[in-house]
């Protein structure tokens, strides 16, 4: 008798309602972080997030349609909405609208489906589509427009109509010129002369702000609130955001020096900048492309706050979350080989003494 056997994920009689409850609670715990980033830097978030999340569900649709496969049953799961929305919260505002429709052919087509689907990709879908069009647009990938209550006089962010207008290619994107600046975490890469203390007080991006620029870290505050529910919730465990936000701290803490100019940042600086909380409680938590097992997790997101830190001060780019997160991925299977848990009523294995001889 042939016993036909299948990897995950299984379905059965809840899978879907258990999938669509996890997934629905994830995105409710964004709205917390869309809803700063949108104060802030004005409507193109929103934007991108309606626009992405469209193209998503299209793209998910087609897909498992030509596999021959139900495609409500695939969409409900809301899997490719919040790979979606995860893709457009980390892109800037006004990215261009072909950007995004890149991002997500990327995103679910190559990182998900390409793989198998739901399931089967071991990279995390979003930081793939987010790492395609850093590496292939750089200009339109950094184009972070200002805090909207640091805007030179009689300057605002763009409306919703004009964000719609900047983002579909029916307003001139000069308008971005003027609102557009470096972000806390270029300024720093940036700093070759200022003493950090110095940058910190010339700067009004820093100066108006508390800990790591003025707006990006109330952003980080708001998907921490975010992360926080979810682990209220019992959606993941403590153990992967624990371990790289741990990194984050003692690392940054060895090599603060505020007045020197090339300190790396204070460990605030570095907890509250760039995509720090939404990496830790958002994308590192995924349980597909991380690793599974308690202490795997722990190790996973140590491996993860290290890689971070070490590209943030070391390497060619401002931030590194994204990047971080998929060499990590590429470690998950070797990181559960090593940290898996002995099965119940087994003992560990003795070690035999040199010329002792087994008698099994």
């Amino acid at each position: 008798m042939i016993i036909a056997t299948s990897s995950s994920p299984h379905t059965h009689k809840q899978g879907a309602a258990n999938a669509n409850r996890v997934m629905l609670d994830l995105l409710l715990a964004l709205v917390p972080g869309l809803a700063v980033l949108t104060w802030h830097f004005g409507w193109g978030n929103l934007v991108n997030l309606v626009w992405c999340c469209l193209l998503a569900v299209g793209l998910e649709a087609l897909i498992v349609r030509l596999r021959k496969r139900p495609a409500l049953f695939y969409i409900s799961d809301l899997s490719a909405v919040v790979t979606a929305a995860l893709l457009a919260l980390a892109i800037p505002p006004y990215t261009p609208w072909w950007a995004s429709l890149i991002g997500i052919v990327f995103a679910i087509g190559i990182a998900k489906h390409l793989y198998g689907g739901l399931g089967f990709n071991p990279f995390n879908p979003a930081m793939v589509g987010y790492v395609v069009l850093l590496l292939s647009f750089p200009v339109q990938m950094t184009q972070w427009p200002m805090p909207a209550a640091l805007l030179a006089e009689g300057a605002s962010n763009p409306s919703l109509g004009e964000a719609i207008g900047l983002i579909f290619g029916l307003q001139p994107r000069e308008l971005l010129d003027g609102i557009t600046a470096a972000t806390p975490l270029d300024l720093v890469k940036q700093n070759s002369s200022l003493l950090l203390e110095q940058l910190y007080s010339q700067t009004e991006l820093f100066s108006q702000g508390r800990w790591a620029g003025f707006g990006f870290e109330w952003v980080n505050l708001a998907f921490l609130a975010g992360g926080l529910w979810l682990l209220y919730r019992r959606v993941f465990t403590w153990h992967a955001p624990v371990g790289m936000l741990a990194t984050l701290i003692v690392l940054s803490l060895l090599f603060y020096d505020s007045g020197s100019s090339t300190s790396t940042g204070s460990p605030l600086f570095h907890l509250l900048s760039g995509a720090t909380m939404m990496g830790a409680f958002f994308i590192i938590t995924d349980p597909v492309s991380g690793a599974t097992s308690r202490m795997g997790r722990l190790v996973f997101g140590i491996g993860v706050g290290l890689l971070v830190f070490v590209i943030r001060a070391w390497g060619s780019y401002p931030d590194a979350v994204a990047f971080a997160v998929m060499l990590m991925n590429f470690a998950a299977p070797t990181i559960d080989y090593y940290t898996q848990p002995r099965t119940y009523g087994h003992k560990k294995a003795k070690k035999l003494k040199v010329g002792e001889h087994s008698n099994d």
